[in-house]
């Protein structure tokens, strides 16, 4: 399990793997409050109903910020009295990054975007005394998607993957429900 010292652990892994319940569970061994970073925005009724099930998988007595950009700049304003901060997901911000970027979309813009989110956030974790547990997909596994625009989001989450990675005190990646440990206390650091 995490350790106690880590002022940042990311959470990576597939679509249902476990990511969000590990969070959860590290949340409730982190010092309290918590505050929980929700990134998702309910599109249709499917993802709706999703969103309620996670609601209903975590404490009460956390409190839930819904941001879907600028996300640090939020969690500054909004952090109040939180020792832990549950940041769920980065898989979704880069897409609501993407989302607001308008069509056509440009490459180059879209990445300054992405990497200006991701700077905030790790600039975020050095300015606050609070743990942060950060969860994202591993899009990097599977077959390289047939478009441009696919690919183009592969490779800027995989890219902020790395960033937040590099920052992270531990990272674990999850597997069919199971925390594989692969930067931390009991694993040699990698870069």
């Amino acid at each position: 399990m995490a350790s106690p010292g880590a002022k940042m652990t990311l959470i990576l892994g597939g679509a249902r793997s476990g990511k969000s319940h590990f969070a959860v569970q590290l949340g409730l061994s982190s010092p309290q409050p918590v505050l929980f970073v929700a990134t998702a925005e309910a599109g249709d009724e499917e993802m709706r109903q999703r969103i309620e099930a996670h609601k209903r998988a975590r404490p009460a007595t956390w409190r839930t910020l819904e941001v879907v950009t600028n996300v640090g700049k939020r969690i500054i304003q909004e952090i109040g009295e939180a020792q832990t901060v549950i940041i769920d997901c980065i898989t979704l911000l880069v897409n609501n990054v993407f989302a607001r970027c308008g069509e056509p979309l440009n490459a180059s813009l879209v990445e300054q975007a992405v990497m200006a989110e991701i700077g905030e956030l790790t600039s975020l974790v050095s300015q606050v005394d609070a743990r942060f547990i950060i969860v994202s997909n591993e899009v990097g596994l599977g077959i390289v998607p047939a478009d441009g625009l696919s690919r183009l989001y592969r490779d800027l989450l995989g890219k902020a993957n790395q960033l937040l990675a590099q920052r992270a005190d531990e990272v674990y990646l999850m597997v069919a429900g199971l925390p594989l440990p692969i930067k931390g206390d009991s694993q040699s650091p990698r870069s």
